[in-house]
């Protein structure tokens, strides 16, 4: 089957929070939306199929986790990351945002230092503050080409005496997908300093060719024993309304703890198209997903060709993985507050602001290409149209 990604949708009127959530978070519905990381393509049929299916039953009651949701994900790990997952180490999540949440609440006190490297996906800071831990601010490098690197010496200081770290694998935003080597480096600086590992690997599923995945917990022995790995469909299958999240813990000790904690909370149980729509997707969506990785490096390479013809004083970094891009208007030299002043009220574009991911956010704002080409040109024409307006040129 060839999938249409050509298509626009019309998602307004749909309570979704990409369009019909512009005056909200915008102050104004007259934008483009580029933001939020949900992509504007219809959800696999294969899912669509499988929910369907689960409602011609007629009863939406509570729901267990079944064979086919254990066996989908586990043979998924072994044949696209090469991981091998055992059932007795899976555990349902309702997010992976909230994911983080409880383990944090689990493995942490308040007053516990957890560390962060920035610029990331901002709910990685805000949940630890908002749970009274003490964040610590370690930082990435953007380099001159755009390349996001990892300063491993202010990684080492700022790792000491902290909790836990939490991992980007991919990162986000910038689409990083880190080698082996890197996460060798990371995990020697981790088991130095006794620090337990959440790895969010929600976009892992979209790392782009030549680029390959690697489970942080899968390095080597001290990681299969000291991370707390989440993965998900959603981002990879467009079904984050779903809230389904796998947690994988190979450690049984941590894995009881924390199970004992979910069951505690009655947080264990999924919804009832949980286990039914993320089976279906890693076992029948592997074709979809490959048109659709097509589809998502053609729109970052136009997104790159547009920048070099059209706006050369405006740069990227390329992602290795996802459908998000980190824009850098620095060239510009326009303060953060102008930059978003004008692609709001010029552009008529909802992109990310990159300082919500971090003061070395500065200068940056993300855009989402996980959209039909017609529509990326539109706001690429729209972006170029307003700076050079400002510039009067």
């Amino acid at each position: 089957m060839v999938f249409d990604f050509d298509e626009v949708l019309d998602r307004r009127g749909t309570d979704s929070v990409k369009w019909d959530g512009l005056k909200e978070f915008f102050g104004r519905e007259d934008l483009l939306s580029m933001w939020v990381a949900d992509m504007d393509f219809r959800t696999p049929p294969c899912v669509i199929k499988a929910i369907q299916e689960r409602l011609d039953r007629g009863v939406l009651g509570y729901t267990i986790p079944n064979d086919k949701w254990y066996y989908a994900f586990i043979c998924w790990q072994q044949k696209h990351h090469d991981w091998e997952v055992n059932a007795w180490e899976m555990m349902h999540m309702p997010g992976i945002v909230r994911g983080l949440a409880f383990a944090l609440q689990c493995f942490t006190e308040v007053g516990d230092r957890v560390l962060v490297i920035p610029p990331v996906y901002h709910p990685f800071f805000l949940v630890p503050e908002k749970n009274h831990r003490k964040v610590v601010y370690s930082s990435l490098i953007i380099d001159e080409q755009d390349e996001i690197q990892l300063d491993f010496e202010q990684l080492e200081r700022d790792m000491q005496d902290c909790k836990v770290f939490i991992l980007c694998n991919p990162h986000n935003p910038g689409g990083r997908v880190w080698t082996r080597e890197e996460l060798l480096r990371i995990a020697e600086i981790c088991e130095r300093n006794n620090v337990l590992v959440l790895s969010d690997e929600i976009h892992c599923d979209l790392t782009l060719p030549p680029y390959k995945h690697i489970p942080f917990a899968s390095v080597n022995q001290w990681t299969r024993e000291h991370t707390i790995t989440f993965m998900a469909p959603s981002k990879t299958f467009n079904m984050p309304g779903i809230s389904t999240s796998i947690c994988v813990i190979q450690n049984p000790t941590l894995w009881e703890q924390f199970h004992t904690y979910m069951e505690a909370s009655e947080l264990e149980m999924g919804n009832v198209f949980s286990y039914t729509s993320a089976a279906a997707a890693y076992s029948e969506g592997e074709e979809w997903l490959l048109q659709l990785k097509a589809y998502l490096l053609e729109n970052i390479d136009f997104t790159q060709a547009f920048l070099k013809e059209h706006l050369p004083m405006v740069s990227m970094v390329r992602p290795q993985a996802s459908y998000l891009i980190f824009l850098d208007f620095q060239k510009l030299g326009w303060s953060q507050e102008m930059l978003t002043r004008v692609v709001l009220e010029d552009a008529h574009l909802a992109l990310n602001d990159g300082t919500m991911f971090g003061q070395r956010g500065e200068g940056f704002l993300r855009l989402n290409v996980g959209c039909p080409k017609s529509v990326l040109n539109k706001a690429l024409h729209q972006l170029a149209d307003a700076i050079y307006k400002k510039l009067n040129i």
